[in-house]
Protein backbone atom coordinates (compact mmCIF):
# COMPACT_ATOMS: atom_id res chain seq x y z
CA UNK A 1 0.00 0.00 0.00
CA UNK A 2 1.22 3.08 -0.90
CA UNK A 3 1.50 6.06 1.54
CA UNK A 4 2.04 3.95 4.44
CA UNK A 5 5.91 4.42 5.18
CA UNK A 6 7.30 4.55 8.88
CA UNK A 7 10.78 6.04 9.74
CA UNK A 8 12.10 4.33 12.96
CA UNK A 9 15.29 5.92 11.87
CA UNK A 10 17.46 8.50 14.09
CA UNK A 11 16.91 11.18 11.18
CA UNK A 12 14.95 12.39 9.51
CA UNK A 13 12.13 11.33 11.36
CA UNK A 14 8.58 11.55 11.66
CA UNK A 15 6.75 14.87 10.77
CA UNK A 16 3.20 15.85 12.40
CA UNK A 17 0.64 16.19 9.94
CA UNK A 18 0.32 19.57 11.46
CA UNK A 19 3.90 20.25 10.79
CA UNK A 20 3.59 19.17 7.33
CA UNK A 21 0.43 21.51 6.84
CA UNK A 22 2.67 24.66 8.27
CA UNK A 23 4.98 23.56 5.21
CA UNK A 24 2.85 23.84 2.90
CA UNK A 25 1.53 27.00 3.08
CA UNK A 26 3.32 29.49 0.59
CA UNK A 27 6.24 31.38 0.94
CA UNK A 28 6.31 34.95 2.75
CA UNK A 29 9.04 37.13 2.43
CA UNK A 30 12.10 37.03 4.51
CA UNK A 31 12.07 40.60 5.12
CA UNK A 32 9.00 41.00 6.14
CA UNK A 33 7.32 42.22 9.33
CA UNK A 34 5.11 39.24 9.39
CA UNK A 35 8.15 36.77 8.74
CA UNK A 36 9.72 38.76 12.38
CA UNK A 37 6.80 38.02 14.02
CA UNK A 38 7.59 34.57 13.02
CA UNK A 39 11.46 34.69 14.30
CA UNK A 40 11.09 36.51 17.21
CA UNK A 41 8.53 33.63 18.52
CA UNK A 42 10.77 30.91 17.27
CA UNK A 43 13.52 32.51 18.86
CA UNK A 44 11.74 32.77 22.18
CA UNK A 45 10.82 28.90 21.88
CA UNK A 46 14.25 27.96 21.13
CA UNK A 47 15.07 29.62 24.40
CA UNK A 48 12.69 27.62 26.34
CA UNK A 49 13.29 24.24 24.70
CA UNK A 50 17.28 24.78 25.03
CA UNK A 51 16.86 26.12 29.22
CA UNK A 52 18.59 29.08 28.12
CA UNK A 53 18.78 32.81 28.52
CA UNK A 54 21.61 32.98 26.16
CA UNK A 55 21.26 32.80 22.07
CA UNK A 56 20.20 30.31 20.27
CA UNK A 57 20.68 30.93 16.38
CA UNK A 58 19.33 29.38 13.25
CA UNK A 59 21.35 28.05 10.21
CA UNK A 60 20.23 26.73 6.81
CA UNK A 61 22.64 23.50 7.48
CA UNK A 62 22.04 20.10 8.55
CA UNK A 63 23.41 18.87 12.55
CA UNK A 64 27.13 19.05 10.67
CA UNK A 65 26.72 22.31 9.54
CA UNK A 66 25.35 23.60 13.02
CA UNK A 67 28.62 21.80 14.76
CA UNK A 68 31.17 23.49 11.76
CA UNK A 69 30.06 26.47 13.21
CA UNK A 70 30.17 25.86 16.34
CA UNK A 71 33.48 24.96 16.20
CA UNK A 72 34.85 27.58 13.88
CA UNK A 73 33.84 30.76 15.48
CA UNK A 74 35.54 29.74 18.66
CA UNK A 75 38.69 29.02 18.07
CA UNK A 76 42.02 29.63 16.40
CA UNK A 77 44.36 27.53 14.00
CA UNK A 78 46.79 25.34 16.47
CA UNK A 79 44.36 25.81 19.22
CA UNK A 80 44.82 22.39 21.33
CA UNK A 81 41.05 20.69 21.56
CA UNK A 82 40.57 17.41 23.20
CA UNK A 83 37.46 15.33 21.06
CA UNK A 84 35.66 12.43 22.46
CA UNK A 85 35.87 9.76 19.82
CA UNK A 86 33.51 6.76 20.19
CA UNK A 87 31.56 6.62 17.17
CA UNK A 88 31.18 8.44 13.92
CA UNK A 89 30.19 11.84 14.79
CA UNK A 90 32.32 12.14 17.71
CA UNK A 91 35.26 11.16 14.52
CA UNK A 92 33.68 13.55 12.14
CA UNK A 93 34.46 16.04 14.68
CA UNK A 94 37.89 14.99 15.35
CA UNK A 95 38.34 15.18 11.17
CA UNK A 96 36.52 18.92 11.42
CA UNK A 97 39.16 19.76 13.63
CA UNK A 98 41.95 18.67 11.71
CA UNK A 99 40.68 20.20 8.17
CA UNK A 100 41.12 23.43 10.22
CA UNK A 101 44.67 23.00 11.40
CA UNK A 102 43.44 23.05 15.14
CA UNK A 103 46.00 20.46 17.35
CA UNK A 104 42.93 17.65 17.75
CA UNK A 105 44.26 15.28 20.77
CA UNK A 106 41.47 12.39 20.94
CA UNK A 107 39.44 10.51 23.76
CA UNK A 108 38.32 7.50 22.66
CA UNK A 109 36.69 4.24 23.96
CA UNK A 110 35.35 1.10 21.51
CA UNK A 111 32.13 1.90 19.52
CA UNK A 112 29.60 0.77 21.87
CA UNK A 113 31.33 1.97 24.83
CA UNK A 114 30.86 4.98 26.78
CA UNK A 115 33.35 7.80 27.14
CA UNK A 116 35.07 7.53 30.43
CA UNK A 117 35.04 10.89 31.90
CA UNK A 118 38.42 10.23 34.27
CA UNK A 119 40.18 10.42 30.77
CA UNK A 120 39.54 14.12 30.28
CA UNK A 121 39.83 14.73 33.87
CA UNK A 122 42.68 13.61 33.77
CA UNK A 123 44.11 15.34 30.56
CA UNK A 124 42.28 18.73 31.71
CA UNK A 125 44.03 18.18 35.18
CA UNK A 126 47.21 17.89 33.75
CA UNK A 127 47.29 20.83 31.57
CA UNK A 128 48.55 23.07 34.34
CA UNK A 129 49.31 25.87 31.29
CA UNK A 130 45.65 26.29 30.31
CA UNK A 131 46.64 24.79 26.47
CA UNK A 132 43.26 23.41 25.66
CA UNK A 133 41.07 25.53 24.68
CA UNK A 134 37.81 23.28 23.74
CA UNK A 135 36.49 19.77 24.17
CA UNK A 136 33.90 18.49 21.96
CA UNK A 137 31.73 15.63 23.15
CA UNK A 138 29.09 13.96 21.38
CA UNK A 139 26.09 13.91 23.70
CA UNK A 140 23.92 10.94 22.31
CA UNK A 141 26.33 8.72 19.57
CA UNK A 142 23.51 7.27 17.30
CA UNK A 143 26.17 5.57 15.20
CA UNK A 144 25.98 2.97 18.37
CA UNK A 145 23.47 3.99 20.38
CA UNK A 146 25.33 5.38 23.33
CA UNK A 147 24.61 8.53 25.40
CA UNK A 148 27.63 9.77 26.92
CA UNK A 149 28.41 11.50 30.71
CA UNK A 150 28.23 15.10 29.37
CA UNK A 151 27.28 16.32 32.35
CA UNK A 152 30.32 14.68 34.13
CA UNK A 153 32.61 15.15 31.47
CA UNK A 154 30.92 18.93 31.59
CA UNK A 155 32.08 19.46 35.55
CA UNK A 156 35.96 18.42 34.47
CA UNK A 157 35.34 20.97 31.78
CA UNK A 158 34.62 23.32 34.09
CA UNK A 159 36.97 22.41 36.96
CA UNK A 160 40.03 23.56 33.84
CA UNK A 161 38.39 26.99 33.67
CA UNK A 162 39.57 27.72 30.60
CA UNK A 163 38.64 25.50 27.67
CA UNK A 164 35.46 25.82 25.87
CA UNK A 165 32.42 22.60 25.94
CA UNK A 166 31.56 22.21 22.73
CA UNK A 167 28.42 19.52 22.68
CA UNK A 168 26.25 17.74 19.81
CA UNK A 169 23.71 17.10 21.23
CA UNK A 170 22.06 17.08 17.49
CA UNK A 171 19.77 13.79 18.79
CA UNK A 172 19.63 14.71 22.25
CA UNK A 173 18.26 17.96 22.05
CA UNK A 174 14.66 17.61 22.84
CA UNK A 175 14.84 14.09 24.08
CA UNK A 176 16.46 13.95 26.75
CA UNK A 177 16.97 16.79 30.08
CA UNK A 178 19.73 18.73 28.62
CA UNK A 179 19.86 22.46 31.02
CA UNK A 180 22.21 24.19 29.00
CA UNK A 181 22.20 27.21 31.22
CA UNK A 182 22.52 25.29 34.47
CA UNK A 183 25.10 23.17 33.25
CA UNK A 184 27.14 26.21 31.50
CA UNK A 185 27.28 24.73 28.48
CA UNK A 186 29.15 27.49 26.21
CA UNK A 187 28.35 25.87 22.21
CA UNK A 188 25.43 23.38 21.55
CA UNK A 189 24.62 22.03 18.48
CA UNK A 190 21.37 20.38 16.83
CA UNK A 191 19.48 20.09 13.54
CA UNK A 192 15.96 19.92 12.45
CA UNK A 193 15.65 16.90 11.24
CA UNK A 194 15.54 14.90 14.69
CA UNK A 195 13.93 15.88 17.69
CA UNK A 196 12.44 18.90 16.09
CA UNK A 197 9.84 17.03 14.33
CA UNK A 198 11.05 18.51 10.86
CA UNK A 199 12.10 17.75 7.62
CA UNK A 200 16.06 18.39 7.40
CA UNK A 201 17.62 21.98 6.74
CA UNK A 202 17.93 23.68 9.67
CA UNK A 203 20.70 23.75 12.44
CA UNK A 204 20.64 25.39 15.85
CA UNK A 205 23.95 26.57 17.86
CA UNK A 206 23.47 27.90 21.11
CA UNK A 207 26.39 30.16 22.55
CA UNK A 208 27.14 31.31 25.95
CA UNK A 209 28.78 34.70 26.96
CA UNK A 210 32.06 32.84 27.07
CA UNK A 211 32.01 31.64 23.87
CA UNK A 212 31.62 34.75 22.52
CA UNK A 213 34.78 36.40 24.64
CA UNK A 214 36.71 33.23 22.68
CA UNK A 215 34.88 34.42 19.44
CA UNK A 216 36.51 37.98 19.64
CA UNK A 217 39.67 36.49 19.26
CA UNK A 218 39.05 33.51 17.19
CA UNK A 219 41.11 33.07 13.69
CA UNK A 220 39.95 30.46 12.10
CA UNK A 221 38.45 31.29 8.73
CA UNK A 222 33.92 31.94 8.68
CA UNK A 223 31.41 33.72 6.64
CA UNK A 224 28.81 31.90 5.93
CA UNK A 225 28.40 30.04 9.39
CA UNK A 226 30.01 33.58 10.97
CA UNK A 227 27.74 33.03 14.20
CA UNK A 228 28.36 36.88 14.71
CA UNK A 229 26.18 37.90 11.73
CA UNK A 230 23.33 35.63 13.03
CA UNK A 231 23.45 37.31 16.85
CA UNK A 232 23.67 40.92 15.25
CA UNK A 233 20.00 40.27 12.45
CA UNK A 234 18.74 37.59 15.91
CA UNK A 235 18.83 40.67 17.62
CA UNK A 236 16.40 42.04 14.90
CA UNK A 237 14.62 39.00 14.32
CA UNK A 238 15.89 38.73 10.88
CA UNK A 239 18.80 36.23 8.87
CA UNK A 240 22.26 37.46 7.26
CA UNK A 241 20.53 35.80 4.81
CA UNK A 242 17.87 34.17 2.92
CA UNK A 243 16.96 31.05 4.99
CA UNK A 244 14.33 28.30 4.45
CA UNK A 245 11.32 30.18 4.64
CA UNK A 246 8.73 27.32 4.85
CA UNK A 247 10.75 25.47 7.40
CA UNK A 248 11.35 28.02 9.76
CA UNK A 249 6.90 28.27 9.58
CA UNK A 250 7.42 24.25 10.64
CA UNK A 251 9.60 24.79 13.00
CA UNK A 252 7.20 27.57 14.67
CA UNK A 253 4.19 24.96 14.45
CA UNK A 254 6.50 21.99 16.05
CA UNK A 255 7.73 24.12 18.85
CA UNK A 256 4.10 25.02 19.56
CA UNK A 257 3.57 21.28 20.10
CA UNK A 258 6.55 20.90 22.09
CA UNK A 259 5.49 23.81 24.24
CA UNK A 260 2.10 21.97 24.78
CA UNK A 261 2.88 18.38 25.19
CA UNK A 262 5.82 20.21 28.31
CA UNK A 263 9.94 19.38 28.64
CA UNK A 264 9.33 16.85 31.61
CA UNK A 265 6.59 14.85 29.05
CA UNK A 266 8.84 15.02 26.41
CA UNK A 267 11.56 13.36 28.35
CA UNK A 268 9.58 10.97 30.04
CA UNK A 269 8.12 10.25 26.57
CA UNK A 270 11.60 9.23 25.12
CA UNK A 271 12.86 7.30 28.09
CA UNK A 272 9.48 5.91 28.03
CA UNK A 273 9.56 4.53 24.59
CA UNK A 274 13.55 3.74 24.92
CA UNK A 275 12.96 1.24 28.10
CA UNK A 276 10.09 -0.55 25.99
CA UNK A 277 12.14 -1.14 22.89
CA UNK A 278 15.15 -2.23 25.10
CA UNK A 279 13.10 -4.60 26.78
CA UNK A 280 11.16 -5.80 23.76
CA UNK A 281 14.61 -6.88 22.23
CA UNK A 282 16.00 -8.61 25.69
CA UNK A 283 12.43 -10.82 25.41
CA UNK A 284 13.51 -11.83 22.03
CA UNK A 285 16.99 -12.58 23.17
CA UNK A 286 18.80 -10.22 20.47
CA UNK A 287 22.17 -8.67 21.85
CA UNK A 288 21.97 -5.20 22.55
CA UNK A 289 24.94 -3.51 21.40
CA UNK A 290 25.14 -0.76 23.79
CA UNK A 291 24.51 -1.26 27.82
CA UNK A 292 21.39 -0.12 29.54
CA UNK A 293 23.45 2.63 31.70
CA UNK A 294 24.29 4.52 28.44
CA UNK A 295 21.45 4.08 26.15
CA UNK A 296 20.50 7.10 23.86
CA UNK A 297 17.23 8.29 24.26
CA UNK A 298 17.20 8.37 20.47
CA UNK A 299 17.89 4.87 18.77
CA UNK A 300 18.71 1.40 20.20
CA UNK A 301 21.10 -0.63 18.26
CA UNK A 302 20.83 -4.25 17.92
CA UNK A 303 23.74 -6.55 17.23
CA UNK A 304 21.71 -9.86 16.25
CA UNK A 305 24.06 -13.22 16.24
CA UNK A 306 21.23 -15.75 13.96
CA UNK A 307 20.01 -13.60 11.72
CA UNK A 308 21.82 -10.92 9.27
CA UNK A 309 21.14 -7.38 10.16
CA UNK A 310 20.53 -6.80 6.56
CA UNK A 311 17.96 -8.89 6.31
CA UNK A 312 16.24 -7.77 8.86
CA UNK A 313 16.27 -4.58 7.38
CA UNK A 314 15.19 -5.94 4.19
CA UNK A 315 12.03 -7.31 5.43
CA UNK A 316 10.91 -5.00 7.61
CA UNK A 317 10.89 -2.49 4.98
CA UNK A 318 9.44 -4.52 2.16
CA UNK A 319 6.80 -6.21 4.14
CA UNK A 320 5.96 -3.84 6.43
CA UNK A 321 7.00 -0.46 4.75
CA UNK A 322 9.38 0.02 8.42
CA UNK A 323 12.84 1.94 7.95
CA UNK A 324 15.43 0.30 10.45
CA UNK A 325 18.88 2.51 9.95
CA UNK A 326 21.66 0.05 9.52
CA UNK A 327 25.22 0.05 11.10
CA UNK A 328 27.39 2.65 9.82
CA UNK A 329 31.34 2.17 8.71
CA UNK A 330 32.82 -1.21 9.86
CA UNK A 331 29.37 -1.89 11.65
CA UNK A 332 27.47 -1.91 8.70
CA UNK A 333 25.83 -5.59 8.13
CA UNK A 334 26.38 -6.17 11.96
CA UNK A 335 23.95 -3.65 13.84
CA UNK A 336 20.11 -2.55 13.25
CA UNK A 337 19.00 0.11 14.58
CA UNK A 338 15.45 1.37 16.16
CA UNK A 339 14.81 4.58 16.23
CA UNK A 340 12.47 6.11 18.62
CA UNK A 341 13.56 10.26 18.33
CA UNK A 342 10.70 13.39 17.59
CA UNK A 343 6.87 12.34 16.78
CA UNK A 344 6.94 8.97 18.01
CA UNK A 345 4.51 7.20 20.34
CA UNK A 346 3.51 4.07 22.02
CA UNK A 347 1.92 2.54 19.39
CA UNK A 348 4.91 3.16 17.14
CA UNK A 349 6.68 0.90 18.89
CA UNK A 350 4.63 -1.81 19.17
CA UNK A 351 3.78 -1.60 15.88
CA UNK A 352 7.72 -2.15 15.01
CA UNK A 353 8.05 -4.53 17.53
CA UNK A 354 5.33 -6.87 15.93
CA UNK A 355 6.50 -6.47 12.84
CA UNK A 356 10.39 -7.14 13.64
CA UNK A 357 8.99 -10.66 15.29
CA UNK A 358 7.55 -11.21 12.07
CA UNK A 359 10.56 -10.57 10.26
CA UNK A 360 12.44 -12.89 12.37
CA UNK A 361 10.03 -15.78 12.09
CA UNK A 362 10.29 -15.32 8.00
CA UNK A 363 14.42 -15.38 8.49
CA UNK A 364 13.75 -18.87 10.27
CA UNK A 365 14.76 -17.24 14.22
CA UNK A 366 13.03 -19.19 16.89
CA UNK A 367 15.48 -17.35 19.73
CA UNK A 368 12.15 -16.07 21.34
CA UNK A 369 8.31 -17.59 22.18
CA UNK A 370 5.85 -15.97 19.64
CA UNK A 371 4.70 -12.84 20.95
CA UNK A 372 7.24 -12.44 23.63
CA UNK A 373 9.10 -8.53 22.41
CA UNK A 374 5.22 -6.94 22.15
CA UNK A 375 4.25 -8.19 25.48
CA UNK A 376 7.58 -7.07 27.09
CA UNK A 377 7.17 -3.60 25.54
CA UNK A 378 3.62 -3.50 26.59
CA UNK A 379 4.46 -4.26 30.23
CA UNK A 380 6.80 -1.16 30.29
CA UNK A 381 3.94 0.66 29.05
CA UNK A 382 1.07 -0.21 31.47
CA UNK A 383 3.32 1.02 34.20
Amino acid sequence: MDNKLMLMIPGPTPVPEQVLLALAKHPIGHRSGEFSKIMAEVTQNLKWLHQTQNDVLIVTASGTGAMEAGIINFLSPGDRILVGCNGKFGDRWAEIGEAYGLNVEKVTAEWGQPLDPEQFREKLEADTQKQIKAVIITHSETSTGVLNDLETVNRHVKAHGEALIIVDAVTSLGAVNLPVDAWGLDVVASGSQKAYMIPPGLGFVAVSPKAWEAYKTAKLPRYYLDLGKYRKDAAKNTTPFTPPVNLIVALQAALQMMQAEGLESIFNRHQRLTSATRAAIKALNLPLFAADNAASPAITSVAPQQVEAEQVRAIMKKHFDIVLAGGQDHLKGKIFRIGHLGFVSDRDILTAIASLEAALRELGYEGSTPGAGVAAATRVFAQ
